[in-house]
């Protein structure tokens, strides 16, 4: 096996292992890491609000399967549905109050378990971890 397969398969796993702990933090909230991505890039758009494909893009999600993970958060009432007064043919997806509520208290339950899955490293060692990273993403 190749240094860069290894690489790979590293990462993949240590992915996983994240996620499995993330997930286990954010269901205090009552959502998964997943919806809490959403959340966050909602958060972060201008308005509160993007379009179902571009959302699908910056969660690397198909646009069906955003969809798919849509549904329920709307009808918990996370996010809400909101025409695009440019076209008529493109929804918008928009954090909601409740929404936003959920994404500031869950931000603050992230950044702590964030510290903890990182503290065997120092500042430098994420920065240029980041780095790398930002690299193999283009």
């Amino acid at each position: 096996m190749t240094v860069a397969t290894e690489f790979i398969l590293s990462l993949a796993q240590l992915q996983a292992a994240f996620i499995k702990r993330l997930d286990n933090n954010m269901s205090l909230h009552g959502i998964s890491f997943s919806e809490y991505q959403i959340l966050h890039f909602l958060g972060s758009a201008a308005g509160e609000s993007m379009r179902r494909i571009d959302l699908a893009e910056s969660v690397g999600l198909s646009p069906s399967g955003v969809t798919r993970m849509l549904a329920p958060m709307e009808k918990i009432g996370l996010i809400e549905k909101e025409s695009n007064p440019r076209d008529a043919r493109v929804s918008l997806v928009k954090l909601s109050k409740a929404g936003r509520t959920i994404y500031r208290d869950a931000s603050a339950t992230l950044e702590m378990q964030a510290q903890s899955l990182v503290n065997s490293l120092t500042e430098n060692q994420l920065a240029k971890t980041t780095k790398y990273i930002a690299r193999l993403l283009g």
